[in-house]
């Protein structure tokens, strides 16, 4: 909208309107329909939505002269009421906008309806719901009028001013849902009051409530005879209303959903209360009343003569005056009255002939000035339209806050200018005046009112910030230590509001040139504070070392976001600070590597500790080995060296017989190095645990040396090891009887008879005549006679099992013997009819193929084929079997017994050849086997070992499927195949 086009305009909308039937005398409008009252009786309709007109002649019956006196319709257009006067007295009627006579309200017959208000939320097309009538007796009517009953459901009397009877001259109703019910709103004029009416329930029980009570009314001097009120609607809800009364207009704001505390209800809902007096709208000293009041959002439309003054209601100046365009007739009396059509937004005025529209154009576009001016800023921020008359507001609120020295305030409010002032202007306003306070404030809100696109302005003005901060703090410490309390106090304050700017800030502050702020200031803490905040743990945790607080390193440390190299760098000095807690630390932190622990450890090893002290790195390593089942070389060795320097060896004994590997398959029982920990355990002087790993390393001649310098018991101990090697064990424990008998220093006697002890330790392992060699060369022998005579009885008795067994070993050969001579004579008795179990034909048969003798067997009676039997009772002919047997090995085998076949086949064996030997007299000579016998006994092994039927073979056979691979094509020979049928054809019958 321009800014210099009129706010308000004036359009002839009908010139003639009255049609000839009179002057207009009333007029009432609602949703572009226009209702007109003519002084000759008649109501004449505009429907500006359809385009069209109507009239209704309401003197018809009545004699004499007739005249509309008020005409009213609701803000649908549907429903109309008008009252006329003239002979006969008042009437009033009813008409539908589908009706084409109207309807007499006869209960209101001989009262002048003055004033009527709409259920505006209730009512319908078909049906007026709770219409009231004012008149002007001062009686206020219920009616409701639904258009299918074509007369009046019901009329009811609601009130009667009986205090000051006055003519009702206007009316407003509002409604509001509640909990328990409607609740109504009504206000209602007369020429010098203004009386208020509410409660919940029916229009009737509410006016009931008034019988014994007062009512609520505002009443003004001065009388005008057209007292008008009007409501401004908005969304269907009245939220403003105007009264056009003696005094002035009287208007003001409507919440007609605030809850009403009084039992009764009767709480006043008129809010901003104000009086316009006419004297503003006159130029002179002559005071001059409207005759009629229209109002708008923001303006009264005032009818004074012939034209219409314009005035805001907010700045109470007139802003326009509207001119008629009236015919000369209708000069002379003027404009009669102004009238709105709340549901299209639309004013009317009218004279005696001729209908005016006044049209609204954007009428708020100058409100926020017009609050501005009146430094009413949160309304004028409220009708801004764009970000420059928002600026605009913001910078009278600045320099007024700035010139009342409320800087801080001022700060806020420069924080929201982006266009009329530049950002370098305001700081120079706050940094010539040395407010570094309100400079801080600005920025800070500034940086509360930029974009994220605005990244570069945002990182500069936080740095800006954080170096006013650290300014602020230093300033606090810096000033008197007279109110130290108070200084405390802010001091404590600023630092936690610096924190939570660093906070807030993080992501958008350089990192690096706020940290050497922060260093340059002395600010440690904040230093280490923005260090987390920005996750950089390294700077945090050397911090935290210096100031010897190793707890909230290891916090630090722990954080999930936190590298795991970081544990390692610091490991040494934590340690050193505090090695219980790092201690602790390290078993609970997970995807730790102790190996990478290891120079943190053995710098703290390398310091004294006392002898009650807990070792806290063998704590450690304990964990990892026995708890985490660490198997890395260098932690068990780490460990075990520690072990080695403690003073009681028993932790270190019980290491190194401790078996970690254990259980686990293909690795070691250990997992330290053997040779170290040897090397160690010599350095350090653990004998024991030298004899353990010279076992371990199966050197045990060398454990067994170094344990007899220890201790026998321990040194037969390790003897007693070795188990799988015999003579390395008597060995063993020759050396430990050299070594008791060359330590025992008691008498003669008694050295032979510890000796003697010894041997019996040994469970038989070492004679007498092991030992003898240790005694010296003048022992005398009778003292081990003894001993001696033992041991003789003891050879005897082997000598004898000797014996024994040799005599066993001889009767056994005799038994074998006997059982070769038995095998020669043994037969089988075969049945003539017996047949082959692979061919079927009899096995004796005089007529057999010589073909058969070609795999170099021969028939050593008559004719008769070669043939094996079982002692199973099965029989096969030789070459049968073999074909049989080859058939069913795998193919490595059947060439092997196709390859002898033919070796015996290229010898040409003699079929009257023996059989490998000679008899005589019954008894078999063994000779030297002939090259063909020996491949005939390799055939009968591979072919003849067991019976096919009964044998592995025959087992072997079970998994093999019933058609082999080979009877793949036999098999499709027994397929069954469906005969082709050709189509089918159906044959017709005919009769013969």
């Amino acid at each position: 909208m321009e800014a210099g086009k009129p706010v308000f305009s004036v359009d002839l909308l009908e010139r003639y309107a009255a049609k000839g039937r009179g002057v207009i005398t009333c007029m009432a409008a609602g949703n572009d329909v226009i209702v007109l009252g003519t002084s000759k009786g008649w109501v004449i309709k505009y429907d500006f939505g359809v385009g069209g007109s109507s009239d209704i002649d309401l003197s018809v019956g009545r004699g004499g002269e007739q005249s509309i006196h008020r005409v009213f319709v609701d803000p649908g257009g549907s429903h109309c009421i008008a009252t006329v006067v003239g002979n006969g007295g008042p009437e009033t009627f009813y008409t539908h906008a589908k009706w084409t006579k109207p309807r007499a309200l006869s209960k209101l017959k001989g009262l002048t309806v003055n004033a009527v208000a709409w259920n505006k939320q209730q009512i319908t097309e078909a049906s007026t719901r709770e219409v009231i009538l004012g008149t002007d007796n001062g009686q206020l009517h219920e009616i409701c009028v639904d258009e299918k009953d074509k007369k009046e459901k019901y009329m009811k009397f609601l009130f009667e001013l009986n205090e000051l009877p006055e003519s009702f001259m206007d009316l407003q109703m509002e409604t509001a849902s509640v909990s328990n019910g409607t609740r109504y709103y009504v206000m209602a004029v007369t020429t010098t009051r203004l009386y208020s009416f509410t409660g919940i329930g029916s229009l009737e029980t509410v006016f009931m409530t008034y019988a014994d009570r007062h009512v609520r009314f505002m009443e003004l001097p001065g009388e005008i005879p057209n007292s008008e009120l009007h409501f401004f609607i908005r969304q269907r809800r009245a939220v403003h209303f105007a009264w056009l009364s003696g005094a002035g207009i009287y208007h003001g704001g409507l919440n007609f959903g605030a809850s009403h505390s009084s039992p009764n209800g009767d709480e006043n809902f008129v809010e901003s209360k104000a009086l316009l007096g006419y004297s503003k709208l006159s130029e002179g000293t002559d005071t001059v009343r409207p005759n009629s009041l229209a109002l708008s959002e923001f303006h009264f439309l005032l009818l004074l003569g012939c034209k219409v003054k314009v005035v805001n209601r907010i700045s109470e100046h007139i802003i326009e005056e509207l001119q008629f365009d009236q015919t000369s007739e209708s000069l002379s009396k003027g404009i009669i009255g102004l009238c709105s059509d709340a549901s299209a937004g639309l004013f009317y005025a009218y004279d005696q002939n001729s209908i005016f529209q006044v049209s609204v154009n954007d009428e708020g576009r100058h409100m926020w000035k017009v609050y501005l001016d009146l430094k009413d800023y949160a309304s004028a921020l409220a009708n801004c339209r764009d970000p420059l008359q928002r600026d605009q507001v913001y910078l009278a609120q600045a320099e007024a806050a700035f010139l009342a020295k409320d800087f801080l305030r001022a700060a806020s409010f420069y924080a929201k200018i982006n266009y009329v002032l530049s950002f370098e202007e305001i700081t120079l306003k706050f940094i010539s005046v040395n407010e570094q306070d309100a400079l801080k404030t600005f920025l800070l809100r500034k940086l509360d009112n930029l974009t994220k696109d605005d990244k570069c302005q945002i990182t500069m003005i936080s740095t800006w910030a954080t170096e006013l901060y650290l300014d602020k703090i230093n300033r606090l410490l810096l000033e008197d230590e007279t109110a130290a309390e108070d200084r405390n106090s802010e001091l404590h304050l600023i630092i936690r509001e610096f924190r939570a700017f660093l906070s807030d800030s993080k992501d958008v502050l350089d990192e690096a040139t706020t940290m050497k702020l922060l260093e340059s200031y002395g600010r440690m803490d904040e230093l280490v504070f923005f260090a987390s905040l920005t996750e950089q743990y390294e700077i945090v945790v050397h911090n935290y070392i210096q100031q010897g607080e190793a707890r909230k390193a290891l916090e630090v440390l722990r954080k999930p976001s936190v590298q795991i190299d970081l544990q390692y760098k610091f490991a040494p000095d934590l340690i050193m600070l505090d090695a219980y807690e790092t201690v602790e630390s390290w078993m609970t932190t997970k995807d730790l590597n102790p190996r990478k622990l290891i120079p943190a450890m053995m710098r703290y090893s390398s310091e004294p500790h006392a002898k009650n002290e807990t070792h806290e790195v063998i704590k450690y390593l304990e964990f990892c080995v026995h708890r985490l089942q660490n198997e890395d070389p260098g932690i068990h060795n780490l460990l075990l060296s520690l072990y080695a320097k403690q003073e009681n060896d028993g932790a270190l004994l019980r290491f190194l017989q401790y078996k970690f590997g254990k259980g686990r398959t293909d690795g070691p029982d250990f997992f330290y190095e053997p040779k170290y920990a040897l090397r160690l355990c010599l350095k350090e002087k653990r004998m024991r645990a030298c004899v353990h790993i010279y076992s371990m390393m199966s050197m045990h001649e060398e454990a067994v040396a170094l344990a007899l310098q220890i201790d026998a018991e321990l040194a037969k101990a390790e003897a007693d090891k070795v188990e799988d090697d015999e003579d390395l064990r008597k060995n063993l424990w020759l050396m430990v009887a050299k070594h008791v008998v060359e330590q025992e220093k008691g008498t003669k006697r008694e050295n032979i008879r510890q000796a003697i002890a010894f041997l019996k330790e040994t469970d038989g392992l070492l004679k007498i005549e092991d030992i003898l060699p240790f005694f010296p060369d003048f022992a005398l022998i009778d003292d081990f006679k003894e001993a001696i005579c033992t041991s003789l009885e003891d050879y005897n008795k082997q000598i004898e099992q000797l014996k024994q067994e040799m005599n066993d070993a001889t009767h056994g050969a005799d038994n074998i013997r006997n059982d070769i001579n038995a095998l020669a004579q043994r037969y089988a008795v075969i049945d003539p009819e017996e047949e082959c179990g692979v061919c079927g034909k009899k096995i004796i048969s005089a007529g057999w193929d010589q073909r058969l003798a070609r795999g170099g067997y021969s028939s050593v009676v008559g004719h008769m084929a070669p043939f094996y039997i079982f002692p199973c009772g099965h029989a096969f002919h030789a070459q049968c079997l073999i074909t049989h047997v080859t058939s069913r090995t795998n193919r490595a085998q059947a060439e092997y017994f196709l390859d002898l076949q033919k070796q015996l086949t290229l010898l040409g064996v003699d079929s009257k050849e023996s059989n490998g030997g000679l008899r005589r007299n019954n008894e078999l000579i063994i000779t030297s086997l002939s090259p063909v016998d020996k491949i005939r006994s390799q055939l009968d092994d591979a072919i003849a070992s067991e019976c096919p039927f009964c044998g592995d073979l025959m087992i072997r056979e079970i998994s093999l499927p019933l058609i082999l691979f080979e009877e793949a094509n036999e098999a499709t020979t027994w397929e069954i195949k469906p005969h082709n049928v050709g189509p089918l054809r159906s044959l017709s019958l005919t009769a013969a």
